[in-house]
């Protein structure tokens, strides 16, 4: 992050505000780019969580950026190029879904390996450990869908992070939700914690060909369990 502390603004809210802005607007943070952390921001523009949050909160109403529970903020896509108006995600059925993911999230592993920093393993690990205290199916998925979005985000690439966000939010579909019902019981739930856990360990011994082994064995696992065998 580009961090400009020439800039004479006297109110420390004033100077976060107009700084993101300038880097919102100016286009030095490309669209799904994640913002830094709020501590980061914090520490400083020598700002309290409330006063960054509030100058979040108007960011995220002006539509210049959009927060994602569990994974943080991002640069939001410009009006109208989020996706074409004749693409309607509730037609792509759970079975396109895996067969889209089976295919191009192990191509990630190249770029995390290489690319991730100490804050990405620590929020792949903070996702694995919100997944296991979950007390629902429901908040299960949203920590292993929010996993596998940092996959995505942990690779600096705008392009991966934009496709994998379409992913995520197909599979916050009514159909994909009554199947994960189906399939997963508490006995599968452990297996797939225990996967997920693997494949942190692994991208932290920056290990690709095993962590690309692990993650493309658990959605063949995923796609056997939430669709039978194929």
């Amino acid at each position: 992050m580009r961090m400009d502390k020439s800039r004479a603004v006297e109110c420390p809210a004033e100077r976060l505000r107009a700084e993101l802005l300038d880097r919102l607007l100016d286009g030095y943070w490309a669209p799904g780019t994640r913002l830094p952390t709020e501590r980061a921001l914090c520490d400083h523009y020598g700002v309290g969580r409330s006063v960054l949050r509030r100058v979040l909160r108007e960011l995220k109403e002006r539509g210049l950026i959009v927060q994602r529970v569990g994974s943080g903020t991002y640069v939001a896509e410009p009006a109208g190029a989020q996706r074409p108006s004749s693409f309607n995600l509730s037609d792509i059925s759970p079975a396109q879904i895996m067969e889209a993911r089976i295919r191009m999230e192990p191509m990630v592993v190249d770029l995390v390996v290489a690319n991730a920093t100490s804050e990405d393993f620590a929020h792949f690990d903070h996702c694995c450990e919100q997944a296991e205290a979950a007390a629902t199916l429901e908040e299960f998925e949203r920590w292993d869908g929010a996993l596998h979005q940092h996959l995505a985000e942990a690779t600096r690439n705008a392009f991966f992070v934009h496709i994998f966000g379409m992913i995520t939010e197909a599979r916050s579909s009514a159909e994909w939700g009554v199947l994960k019902k189906k399939s997963v019981n508490p006995e599968r739930r452990t297996r797939y914690q225990n996967e997920h856990r693997a494949l942190v360990s692994a991208l932290k011994q920056r290990d690709a060909d095993e962590a690309r082994r692990l993650l493309t064995e658990h959605l063949m696992n995923v796609r056997t369990n939430l669709l039978g065998s194929l």
